[in-house]
């Protein structure tokens, strides 16, 4: 088979990484990609969101399949013009995508279904907004409707901050269109937990669990980022849960959205608080996560490709998941200023010497080739990956090779997965 991943980041490497150990897999393409992805299969310098353009050369090379990675091109419906010119693919169409696309649309949605989930008003005017930060308790957690990088959720723990939020969604546009509507919600107290579940529309085989840490600095300290590291499987999560999960979330989920004519086929990523009074959904997204999916993919022993297929044809509920026992622990490697501004281009030195530490895999994010170098191109640059008998051993791993990586401003967490981390 010939396989296209869409997207440039650290979790399309982890698919292509993935895919390319199945014996189907004859030739791989990445579009963009990354200097991790070039030694993998074929780069394409064509952008994530250049729907036509990947159309076209999904056809003119035959590609049997291709595989989404970020959300910007489900959001603007790369599946439904595929599935339109007869061309295979992975993940949800642009109505399913809504889930992850509006945060206004998922809350409706799961009120509707009687989803547990934190209570939220919805505005459409900063003036409106503002006016409920006076009537409200905090903190309070502030949304921007649609896709910001995963950069559009503020906890705010005042009125000041909470009036500024507003107006750098609403006002100055931080977030273009994505800001210009916004969920205010109770903050709810607890644990976090990622999810990821297989789901062709009917039927759904849940992925490992996992921990990531959004937070830029040590401590969960600092602002919010596309996520500094995750480790697998998460510490809080447990069969009692997962019961629960299945019970009050996917079940009255998936038939909501058979009930609005919606057949959801593809990797849907729940975010969720676990509290008190058990499970609680904080967002859904409708891709693999990113670093999740560099924690996780590493465990599984099972072929993907087939679990892919028969995810689009309905069959998932056919096939089971086999995976290694050993934890893992993902170290998020990122440019200096991170995720505010900061320099790329530059060089890193030290890949060979870390691959070598038993059990880790390094998976590209922001790089590129350029003079022979492999050079820095984004504010995630890397993300390093190890196994281990215990998270423990596997951290230990991870920062052993992350010591052995240098580019100019180099910025890490030193506490993934620590006990303070993980809280």
């Amino acid at each position: 088979m010939k396989v296209l991943v869409i997207g440039s980041g650290g979790r399309e490497h982890a698919l292509a990484w993935k895919l390319k150990q199945s014996p189907e897999v004859n030739q791989l393409f990445c579009a963009p990609g990354n200097a991790g992805t070039a030694e993998l299969g074929e780069n394409v310098a064509i952008g994530a969101s250049d729907l036509s353009g990947l159309a076209r050369f999904a056809k003119q090379n035959h590609v049997d399949l291709t595989v989404v990675g970020p959300d910007d091109p489900l959001a603007l419906g790369i599946v439904d013009l595929f599935q339109q010119q007869g061309l295979r693919v992975f993940g949800p169409n642009k109505s399913a995508a809504r889930l992850e696309s509006s945060k206004i649309f998922a809350k409706e949605l799961m009120r509707s279904a009687n989803i547990p989930t934190a209570r939220a008003q919805t505005f459409y005017d900063a003036t409106a907004a503002h006016w409920y930060c006076g009537q409200t308790t905090f903190p309070v957690v502030i949304k921007a409707d649609g896709l910001a990088l995963g950069k559009g959720v503020v906890i705010a723990p005042n009125e000041v901050t909470a009036r500024s939020t507003i107006d750098v969604m609403m006002k100055q546009r931080k977030f273009g269109e994505a800001g210009m509507r916004v969920l205010i919600e109770e903050c709810l107290t607890g644990t976090e937990c990622s999810l990821h579940a297989l789901v062709d529309g009917e039927h759904f085989r849940l992925l490992q669990t996992a921990r990531d840490h959004k937070r830029a600095f040590d401590g969960d300290t600092g602002p919010n980022t596309g996520g500094m590291g995750a480790f697998s499987p998460a510490n809080n999560w447990s069969r009692e849960l997962e019961a629960q999960f299945e019970k009050q979330v996917m079940a009255p989920l998936l038939e909501s959205l058979r009930t609005h004519g919606i057949a959801f086929r593809g990797l849907l990523f729940p975010g969720l608080m676990i509290t008190s009074e058990g499970v609680r959904v904080l967002e859904f997204n409708c891709r693999f996560g990113d670093p999740e999916t560099q924690a996780i993919l590493p465990r599984m022993k099972s072929d993907l490709l087939p679990l892919l297929n028969a995810t689009i044809d309905g069959k998932i509920d056919n096939y089971s998941i086999e995976w290694d026992e050993r934890a893992s622990v993902t170290v998020v490697m990122a440019s200096g200023g991170y995720p505010d501004k900061y320099e790329t281009g530059k060089t890193i030195s030290g890949l060979d010497d870390a691959a070598k530490v038993e059990d880790v895999q390094i998976f590209h994010a922001g790089t590129k080739r350029m003079n022979g170098n492999i050079v820095t191109a984004g504010g995630r640059v890397l993300a390093v990956t190890a196994l281990g008998s215990t998270v423990e051993a596997a951290r230990v791993r991870a920062y052993e090779a992350v010591s052995r990586i240098n580019f100019e401003g180099a910025h890490f967490r030193r506490d993934i997965a620590m006990s303070a981390g993980a809280r």
